[in-house]
């Protein structure tokens, strides 16, 4: 299976091209927010998109209908179609959707409930629900694009995005369809969201340097940044992408998954159900610990979470593969983008894997015992990526690893 069509928005840069320099430069997407009043919020930052307007992608007057988490993605499912060079016939039903969210309309949920509380039941705008259920995002990818085929919405928290991708793997290698639209989407840069993770400790509180907040697996990491994205990968079986001389990214080798039935927020402290996820996900790919070149992590900058990856990745490849394989997390650029997360990280891993480039994990300052690791710290590394491992985590014990590897032709 291979990736032949790329397309995103994120906090670095509203196409992938863009979002891939801004990363490898290790610049940060980090800035005071712009979508609301933070000064009454104890956190005033997070990694917003700039510049982003739905109506180069959506009609106006259809786009004012689309929650923010909707737009995003179907701005980058029309940039990976147009990347992959791929037509989309009428009403076609060998071409499906898989697209993740975490939470869905968060925007259009406050924005129904105010209006609720502000102006009674009958003035309550009659697109809010619409706007709000998390399967909208898919379902308007498939609506814009056309597709007829398999159409998923995956809500598994922050493993969704790669959920939603190994679905669309499944759907190919079942015969359900011929190319899948697959990836994630998140705009939970609210009132809500921003005071709901606040309130739960999880978010970083340095509103006096919010570029360097997110520092995943450094000693003085306080809390993840939220961050907003929709990313889209075009799949194709190998075959049907040469029939029409497609050009391809990479090879999708395979994906595991796993549950921690530990606790709602925190991880599995011994790190052996999500590391089953990863063997799983090396095991469907045909590759072992000694093939693995670069692991994308999850790493959000949280205490616990971090401490606990770093077991995870150890329990999954041994102690001494672990320690000589580069692991950045490029959150410390983008970013916790919740559902979208696995979206935009499958596509630095294919980034990694086509360039032979793995991007740093920015902000690293002073090492943590507990994660000894080489995190590639601040600055790029050419480093030579034959396949590469992408983990995402999600609250209440969702694991989800894909396998990305090299396309030698």
């Amino acid at each position: 299976m291979v990736v032949t069509g790329v397309g995103a928005v994120t906090p670095l840069g509203n196409d992938a091209e863009t979002f891939w320099t801004n990363l490898t430069a290790g610049k940060s997407g980090a800035a005071a927010i712009q979508q609301f009043d933070p000064s009454e919020f104890a956190v005033h930052f997070a990694c917003e998109l700039k510049d982003f307007d739905p109506t180069n992608w959506i009609e106006h007057r259809k786009a004012r209908k689309l929650d923010r988490f909707a737009q995003m993605i179907v701005a980058a499912a029309r940039m990976a179609e147009a990347d992959s060079g791929f037509e989309i016939e009428p009403e076609t039903d060998r071409v499906g959707v898989s697209v993740a969210t975490g939470i869905g309309g968060l925007k259009s949920f406050q924005d129904c409930y105010d209006q609720l509380l502000e102006r009674g039941p009958d003035r309550v705008n009659p697109f809010s629900i619409p706007a709000i259920i998390p399967n909208m995002g898919a379902a308007w990818v498939s609506m814009e694009l056309g597709t007829r085929g398999p159409l998923w919405s995956e809500c598994t928290a922050c493993a969704a995005s790669n959920m939603a991708i190994g679905q669309a793997l499944d759907d190919i290698r079942l015969g359900r369809a011929d190319v899948m639209l697959a990836g994630g989407t998140e705009a939970g840069i609210t009132k809500v969201g921003i005071g709901g993770f606040g309130a739960m400790r999880a978010l970083s509180r340095r509103n006096d340097d919010p570029e360097s907040a997110s520092r995943p697996f450094d000693a003085e990491r306080d809390g993840f940044v939220m961050g907003e994205a929709g990313a889209i990968v075009v799949l194709e079986e190998l075959e049907h992408a040469r029939a029409r001389d497609a050009k391809i990214y990479a090879e999708l080798g395979g994906y595991g998954i796993s549950s921690d039935a530990q606790h709602i927020t925190e991880p599995d402290p011994t790190g052996v159900h999500p590391a089953r996820a990863m063997r799983m996900a090396m095991d469907d790919a045909g590759v072992g610990p000694e093939d693995i070149d670069y692991i994308n992590a999850h790493g959000t900058s949280t205490p616990i979470g971090d401490a606990s990856e770093t077991r995870v990745i150890k329990n999954a490849l041994g102690e001494e593969k672990a320690r000589k394989t580069p692991v950045s997390s490029t959150k410390g650029a983008t970013g916790h983008c919740l559902g979208a997360s696995g979206a935009i990280e499958a596509i630095t891993s294919i980034f990694a894997t086509q360039r032979d480039i793995v991007p740093p994990t920015i902000n690293y300052e002073y090492p943590d015992p507990e994660c000894d690791l080489d995190y590639i710290p601040n600055e790029s590394r050419e480093w030579k990526t034959d396949v590469a491992l992408s983990n995402n985590f999600g609250f209440g014990g969702h694991n989800a690893c894909l396998v990305i590897k090299k396309f030698e032709g």
